[in-house]
Parts: C-alpha cells; structure tokens; sequence
C-alpha cells in the first residue's frame, strides 16, 4: 500500500493532534496516511534535517510561530520553510496559520514559494482533507483569506516595493513614524518621504496615516 508521509509542526500539541486524528482516517484513494508531530522549532528542523537522509515527508505543514525549547525568542515557521525547500525540495511544504493579513502571507510567499497555505481559522476536516489531495495532485492549495491574499498581491506588487511594504506593515501595528527609521535602519526623513509617495500614489495625498493605513489594507498590502 502506498504511503503518504505528513510531518506537522505546531508548538500547540493539541492542534497537532488534531490534524493527526483527522488526516489518518482519511480513506484517499486507498493510500495510507501517516502523520509524525514536533512541538517545537528544534524537534521540527531535527526531522526535517533527519528525513533528507532517509524517507522524505510527502507534506510537511507548518505553523507560523513558534518557540524554541529554553529560549524566549520567537522562531519562525517561515525560517523552517526555508530550510525544508534547501534540504528536502520534494517535499510540499503547506503553512498552517493563525495570520491572515497580506503583508505576512506575501513575505512567505517571497521566502518559501509554499504548495499552500491555510488560515487556520479556515480549516475544517473537510478543507484539510481537500490540502492533502490537491497538494499532492495540482498544488497548491490557499483557503479563502489566502487566496484573497494572493489575488490582491498580484494586481497590486508592481507599484510598492518592500521598502514601502515594510513601512505600512509597522504603522498597521502602531508603530510610531520615528520608530519605523532605526528598525529598517534609514532616515527619519526617508519614512516620510515614502509616506508621502504612497498617500500620492493611493489618491490620498491630504490623507493621515489611518487613511493610508486602510487603502494599504484594502488593496492587499497589509
């Protein structure tokens, strides 16, 4: 019997388990599914880096935030998903995540290029089941946000650059213009500069920052 290798990574081990009890009493096709679990960023790169010397994952899903043993600093998903497409290029990787807004789903798609991603308050059994056949038929697979995500960025990445992409995302979080120059390390001066040219560029050149901040948001940048 063919087998379809799934490896879930979510420090929250319920939700890990979760996906487990559903996605192997998947009747697909007659293959069998078998889901191995990490809870952590290290137990997650240990078999991913395990698993490019011996039986390769078909799938590997990937939850967005996570946290190393004894450490207080944040890890990212998206860091895993980059090691996993330099290690193990075959296997499908698939983002399971609690963020929504365009900005962290474009920065995944520009860093990992995944075979899908999934919006967890999206995901049902019936959607997860639905990843597993289209990601190892016709990849990819995008929930609704996602998807929406997606659209918006490939109507609009022609006219906004990172840069400016990085400035919209920390003033949609609160932070303060004259905090935004050291973080992405340029001039104070430079920031409201680039504000200017994007107010201009969205037809809100008298707009404040909450102007700016919801066209950004509707047009798919934050």
């Amino acid at each position: 019997m063919e087998i379809i290798r799934i490896l879930t990574v979510d420090d929250h081990a319920m939700t890990a388990l979760g996906y487990k009890y559903i996605l192997t009493d998947f009747d697909f096709d007659g293959k069998e599914i078998k889901v191995d679990m990490a809870n952590s960023f290290e137990a997650g790169w240990n078999k991913i880096d395990l698993s490019a010397r011996s039986l390769k994952y078909d799938i590997i899903l990937l939850d967005m935030q996570l946290f190393p043993d004894h450490s207080k600093e944040t890890r990212s998903g998206e860091d895993l998903g980059v090691f996993a497409r330099k290690v193990v290029p075959e296997s499908k990787i698939v983002f399971m995540s609690s963020y929504s807004d365009s900005y962290r789903i474009n920065s995944v798609f520009k860093s990992v290029n995944p075979d899908g991603y999934m919006v967890k308050s999206e995901i049902d059994e019936m959607s997860l089941k639905a990843m597993v056949r289209t990601v190892t038929t016709r990849p990819p697979y995008y929930t609704a946000s996602a998807l929406e995500a997606v659209r918006r960025r490939l109507a609009n990445d022609a006219i906004v650059d990172e840069q400016d992409k990085k400035i919209l995302y920390h003033l949609s979080i609160g932070t303060r213009t004259k905090d935004i120059a050291p973080i992405l390390s340029v001039a104070n001066t430079t920031v409201e500069a680039r504000k200017r040219q994007l107010k201009s560029l969205f037809g809100i050149e008298h707009g404040n920052d909450i102007a700016l901040i919801e066209e950004a948001r509707k047009r798919g940048f934050i």
